[in-house]
C-alpha cells in the first residue's frame, strides 16, 4: 500500500461507518458533479430563454455519448474491487490499464462520430433546424464531442479508484476541477463587456479594461461547454499522472495498456450492458425530450430545469448506490456474502430517509426553487414546479432502485442491472407518458405523472428480484490472468 493510499476497509469490522466514510465523497462529488451542470444552467440562463432550451435539447445527447463510453467504466470498478477483496493486488493494476485503453479508445470513435452526427441528431431531439435553439444545440454538442476522451480520463480514475476503495482522491480532483469550471463560465460564456461576475464583485472598471485589452464579447452556450472540457481535461491528465506514479495504491504502467483479448472479451461482458443500460437510458431520455417537446419550448425549459433539480437531489441515492457497488465487489471476492447483503440493507435505510426528506421539501418549495435557475419566465416557472410537485414524493422509491441496482453491479450482475433499467424507462415511464399526454390530453402534465409512476414499479421490481439472492455470485474466479 503506498503512503498516499487512502482506501477504506469494507471486508473486516464494523460495516456502516466504513460504508458511510466511503459513501460520503462519492456523494460530494456527485454534488460537485452537479456543480458543473449547475453552473452552466446559471451562467447560461443569463442569456435567455432561448440558450437554456438549447442546453436541454443538447444535454441529452452528450449524455448518450459519455453514457455509452462510459458504461465499461463499470467493469473496471468490478475487476478491481473484486480482486482486491479475493487478495489478488497483481491483477489490479493490469485490470485497471485494460480499463482505460479500452474506453479512451471507444470514447475516442464515439467523438467523432457524435461530432459528424451532432446536426441530425439535435433535430431528431426535436429541435426546429434554422432556429436559433438549434444552432446553439449544435455548437454546444460538437465541442464536447471533441473533447470527450479527455473527459473520460477523469472518469476511468473515478472508476478505478471507488473499485479500490478510495473515494477522497476523486474528491479532492473533481473539487479542483469543479473550482476552475465555475470560475472560467462567466468569462467564456458572457465575456468581459458588462461581465455579470465581475459586476457583483464590484470590479466594474477591471471589466471595461479587460474588454477594451481584448474585445473579447464571449462565446455564448460554447462557452459553457469549452468550460467543462478544459476544467475535465485538466482533471484527467492530472488523474493519469497519479496512476502512473502509483500514489493512489493502483499503480498501472504501459504495458497494461496493450490491449489483450480475453481481457477485453472481459471487460465487454461487464460492461456492454452497462453500456446499453446508460445508453438506452440517455436514448429515452432523447425521446423523453422530443416527446415534450410537442408542449412547447417553455416546457422543455422545464424539463432541463426539472433534471438538474432532480439530479441534485439524487445524489446520496447515486453516492450510497456506487458506494454499494464497491463494499458488494470486494465483499463477494472474498466470499462475504452475507456481509454483502447487510451493507445494502445499510444503504437502503439510509437513502430512503433522507430522499423521503427531500420529497417533501420539493413539493413544499417547489415554485422558489424552479425560480431560481430562469428568473422572468412565469410560464415557465409553473410548468416547472408542477413538475416537483408530482415527481417530488416519489424521491424515495428513486434512491432505493439505485441502491439495489449498484449492487447488482457491484456483484457482476451488470445484465441484470440493465434489465430493470429499461424496463424502468421504457415500459414503466415512456409508454405511459404518451398515453397520459397525448391520449388523455394532460400535456407536461401527463409526462411528470408517468415519471413519478415509473419511480414506483422499478423500485418493486427490482427489490424483489434482489431478494430472491440469485445475484452473490463473484466473477472473478476463472480471472485469464
Amino acid at each position: 500500500m503506498s503512503e498516499t493510499d487512502r482506501s477504506v476497509n469494507v471486508v473486516d469490522g464494523d460495516l456502516l461507518k466504513p460504508l458511510l466514510v466511503l459513501s460520503l465523497p462519492i456523494v460530494l462529488s456527485q454534488l460537485l458533479q452537479v456543480g458543473y451542470n449547475l453552473a452552466d444552467t446559471f451562467w447560461v440562463g443569463r442569456l435567455g430563454q432561448e440558450a437554456v432550451s438549447a442546453l436541454s435539447y443538447a444535454w441529452p445527447l452528450v449524455f448518450l455519448m459519455i453514457s455509452v463510453s462510459g458504461g465499461f467504466t463499470v467493469a473496471g470498478t468490478v475487476l478491481v474491487s473484486q480482486n482486491k477483496g479475493a487478495g489478488k493486488s497483481e491483477r489490479v493494476d493490469y485490470a485497471a490499464g485494460q480499463t482505460i485503453a479500452f474506453v479512451g479508445l471507444v470514447a475516442a470513435v464515439f467523438s467523432i462520430v457524435g461530432y459528424l452526427l451532432a446536426p441530425w441528431l439535435v433535430q431528431l431531439v426535436g429541435a426546429t433546424p434554422g432556429t436559433t435553439e438549434y444552432s446553439l444545440a449544435v455548437e454546444y454538442t460538437r465541442t464536447i464531442a471533441i473533447g470527450i476522451v479527455f473527459m473520460f480520463g477523469f472518469f476511468v480514475f473515478q472508476a478505478l479508484l471507488r473499485g479500490w476503495g478510495d473515494t477522497r482522491t476523486p474528491l479532492y480532483l473533481m473539487a479542483f476541477g469543479v473550482a476552475l469550471n465555475v470560475f472560467l463560465d462567466p468569462f467564456l460564456i458572457l465575456g468581459f463587456q458588462d461581465n455579470v461576475l465581475l459586476t457583483w464583485l464590484g470590479m466594474d472598471g477591471l471589466s471595461a479594461q479587460l474588454y477594451a485589452a481584448t474585445g473579447f464579447e464571449g462565446l455564448g452556450v460554447q462557452g459553457a461547454a469549452v468550460a467543462t472540457v478544459f476544467s475535465r481535461g485538466v482533471g484527467a491528465v492530472l488523474g493519469m499522472g497519479w496512476l502512473f506514479s502509483g500514489r493512489v495504491g493502483i499503480h498501472v504502467s504501459l504495458s497494461d495498456f496493450r490491449l489483450d483479448p480475453s481481457m477485453v472479451t472481459r471487460i465487454v461482458s461487464l460492461g456492454a450492458p452497462s453500456s446499453i443500460e446508460q445508453s438506452m437510458r440517455a436514448l429515452g431520455t432523447v425521446v423523453l425530450t422530443a416527446l415534450i417537446a410537442l408542449a412547447g419550448d417553455e416546457a422543455v425549459a422545464a424539463l432541463g430545469i426539472g433534471n438538474r433539480i432532480t439530479s441534485l437531489v439524487y445524489l446520496p441515492a447515486l453516492g450510497l448506490a456506487r458506494g454499494t457497488e464497491t463494499v458488494v465487489g470486494q465483499n463477494l471476492g472474498s466470499e462475504r456474502q452475507n456481509r454483502a447483503k447487510r451493507g445494502v440493507g445499510y444503504s437502503a435505510g439510509l437513502v430512503a430517509a433522507v430522499l423521503g426528506v427531500f420529497g417533501v421539501i420539493a413539493y413544499a418549495l417547489a415554485a422558489p426553487i424552479t425560480e431560481v435557475f430562469i428568473p422572468g419566465e412565469p410560464a415557465v416557472i409553473e410548468i416547472g414546479t408542477e413538475f416537483l410537485q408530482i415527481i417530488g414524493p416519489t424521491f424515495l422509491f428513486v434512491g432505493i432502485f439505485q441502491v439495489v441496482q449498484g449492487a447488482f453491479r457491484g456483484s457482476g450482475s451488470t445484465r441484470l442491472a440493465m434489465v430493470f433499467s429499461i424496463l424502468s424507462l421504457w415500459v414503466f415511464r415512456l409508454p405511459p407518458a404518451y398515453i397520459l399526454m397525448e391520449w388523455v390530453g394532460l400535456g407536461a402534465s401527463g409526462v411528470w405523472y408517468a415519471i413519478a409512476l415509473s419511480n414506483v414499479l422499478s423500485m418493486i421490481a427490482a427489490t424483489l428480484w434482489f431478494l430472491r439472492g440469485s445475484w452473490t455470485e463473484r466473477v472473478i474466479a476463472d480471472d485469464p490472468r
